[in-house]
Parts: C-alpha cells; structure tokens; sequence
C-alpha cells in the first residue's frame, strides 16, 4: 500500500462513507456510491478506467482525487493442506499475515487488526514480536480484498471462496476498535461482501470496556480466549486479566450476547499448553467457571515456536481434557493444525514488526538468561517473558 497525502483511498470506506463521498466531495448521485462499492469489493477491481458502467467524466475524476490502494504482498505461500498464508508490507516497512484455511463447508480468512500485539501473551509468538500500530480500515478490508482475488482467473466468474473471516490474525481487535467495526460493516455489506452476522467472528482476549461497546453497534459473532480456567493462571498466560478478571470478562460476554436478538453463543478459545494449563483438574475447573455462560469450546493445541519455551500436549492429553468437558454437556471441538509447515497455524503469525514497545529485545534477553524454561517449571512461578 503506496501512502498518498492528496487523495483518499476508497478501500477502507463503507456505503455510508461512500455516499457522502460521491454526494459531499463530487456532487454525484447517490447510486454512484453502491456501483464502486460494487467494483472494488465484488469483483476486486482497483483501477478506475476498468469501471465500464461509470461515466468517462466521473472515471477521470475519481482519479485525480482517489485511488483504491490495496496492501502490497510480499510474500505467499500455498499449503499442502489448501491453506494459503500471505505476509502484507504496509506504510512505514513493518507487515502483517493474513491466512485462509478451507475447511469442507467453508473457508475461513484470518485477519489481522493490528501490526503486533500489545497484550503480550506468554504463549503466542505474535505478542513476542511487539507492538508497532493499528490499522486502518482500508488495511483489515485490504487483507480479504487480496485474499478474494487470490481465485481470479482472467474470463472466469468470481466464486466466493471465502465464506467466513475471524479477526483473530495480529493484534487484539478491540484495540482499534473504530477502525475494526468499520471493516467488519464492510465485509458483511450486500454491496460488498455480504457475509452473514454469524459469518464474521470477532476474538478477543477480554476488553471488557469495548465488549460493552460492541453490543451497542453490531451483532457479529464473538469469541473470547480463555486459556485458563482461574484468574492466577490466567494472569501468567493472558496479562490483560489483571486489568479486567474472569468475571467481570464473562460478564460482559454474556452481556453482548443476551443483546443479540437470535440464540448464539460465545466459542470459548483455549490453547492447551503441555503441563501448564492442560491437566483434568483445570478442566474440572472450566466447567464450573462457564456454568453460567453458554458457550462452544474450541481447544487449541499448541503450536510451537522458537524459544517458547512450552509445548504442545500429546493427544492423550487433549482427550482427556476434551471428554471431562465433553460429559459436563458442552459442545466442544479440538482446531485441527493447519498450515502448520509454512507457519501459519495459530500463534504462530508473527510478520515483520518494527516494535515501539521493545519487547521483542526483552524476549531474547530472556531467551539468552534461560527464563523461558523457568516459566513453564511451574505453574505458581511463571514469570512474563517480558
């Protein structure tokens, strides 16, 4: 993505913002707005002369005042399994990756919010590489924009490939809330991409402010990560729960879902960690801390990365946890890893982060006094990698 001081880029903008636009800035009709919409988003195009039903004169207008500037690709990589895993450079040389993984009714995107993280989970590799800034809106619709054109063959009809999106990819979305809803509103307009509500699935770790918030502008679909069935743990895993406690992050949960007018749940992520939050006892926990939240567990195994210092449970173990859940009544599923041989599984995505909060230095630091293996050594004694 080029950046441009005189003109703006249409990517980002949704019908509302698009029709002040052509109506505002041009003094154009309002349907102006629904068959541009229409163009970049539907049939991925980012030239304005390619617009063949918009009017010569509006075509050399709209291209001496904006553009349709999509993030640049700096690299993909297709999956033996179908996944397909890109890395995106944008203004200012740090990137995000962006992955899509089929499944046999669907095919989910992985969007990413944020260049890196500022939660500093101890357990994702995306937190370790620090935190350098938002995106904008025209970058988290970018990401789908690229990925739905990834199919395009010249003469060919567009089939939609991509059925879901989580934004689960970089970064905690509620962060940069504005410019999250305003994506997300993009990718569930008829004009654009017409997902459905339940199609597009926020995850957070739990800003309960915004939670609150949400529920009061949008009804996507919602997932918390979890990791961990009590507050101590919690803590060490998720550093946000100092802040805002299991509680009160349930709370506010079930909150946003007792708003929705139809009957969805919550999916309730957790990434079994071998050792460390994975044993029967914290499963036992779980079920008692959900009682009063209806939910879907999605259990995650870990996927490793240098100098983690965790690893992932054996199947076993998985099952285990997976069946004392399963006979306390919950729906619950184990993520199948994908991707995984071109790092693309999840926890893994790590981009190319200009850090401002230095905690990738840290991590080496820790790396190099051998804190990593001490964090896993036990669980009452784990310390921040940061």
């Amino acid at each position: 993505m080029t950046e441009s001081t005189a003109k703006v880029n249409l990517l980002g903008m949704g019908m509302a913002a698009m029709e002040r636009f052509f109506t505002e800035e041009l003094g154009e009709k309002r349907f102006r707005a629904t068959q541009v919409l229409k163009w970049i988003h539907q049939r991925g195009v980012d030239d304005f002369d390619d617009m063949t039903d918009v009017s010569k004169s509006l075509r050399e207008k709209l291209k001496a005042v904006a553009v349709i500037d999509a993030p640049e690709v700096t690299f993909k990589k297709f999956s033996k399994d179908g996944t397909r895993k890109w890395v995106m450079k944008m203004p200012g040389g740090s990137a995000v990756e962006t992955v899509y993984i089929p499944e046999d009714d669907r095919g989910t995107l992985c969007v990413s919010s944020q260049i890196g993280c500022a939660l500093d989970c101890s357990f994702c590799s995306t937190g370790k590489q620090g935190f350098n800034r938002d995106l904008s809106a025209a970058e988290i619709i970018g990401q789908l924009w690229v990925a739905a054109r990834s199919w395009d063959e010249p003469g060919k009809k567009r089939e939609r490939h991509v059925t879901n999106v989580v934004m689960m990819g970089m970064g905690e979305p509620l962060l940069n809330y504005d410019n999250v809803v305003e994506a997300m509103n993009l990718m569930m307009e008829d004009n654009a991409y017409g997902l459905s509500k339940r199609r597009v699935t926020l995850s957070t770790s739990g800003v309960v402010p915004r939670i609150l918030d949400l529920a009061e502008e949008t009804d996507v679909s919602m997932a918390l990560s979890l990791h961990a069935p009590n507050d101590a743990l919690r803590n060490e895993l998720v550093p946000l729960n100092k802040r805002y406690g299991l509680k009160q992050t349930l709370d506010a949960v079930n909150t946003y879902f007792a708003r929705l007018p139809d009957k969805r749940v919550p999916t309730i992520e957790y990434t079994l960690i071998n050792e460390v939050n994975d044993k029967p006892e914290h499963a036992h926990e779980l079920v008692d801390l959900l009682r009063e939240t209806p939910c879907k567990i999605n259990l995650i195994p870990f996927n490793p990365f240098p100098n983690s210092g965790y690893e992932r449970p054996s199947n076993n173990r998985i099952h285990r946890f997976k069946d004392i859940l399963h006979q306390a009544g919950y729906n619950v599923t184990v993520r199948k890893t994908r991707g995984d041989d071109i790092d693309a599984a999840c926890g893994q995505l790590v981009g190319q982060v200009a850090d401002k909060t230095r905690r990738s230095v840290r991590f080496i630091e820790a790396v190099e006094l051998g804190q990593t293996a001490a964090v896993v050594a036990s669980t009452k004694n784990q310390r921040r990698l940061s």
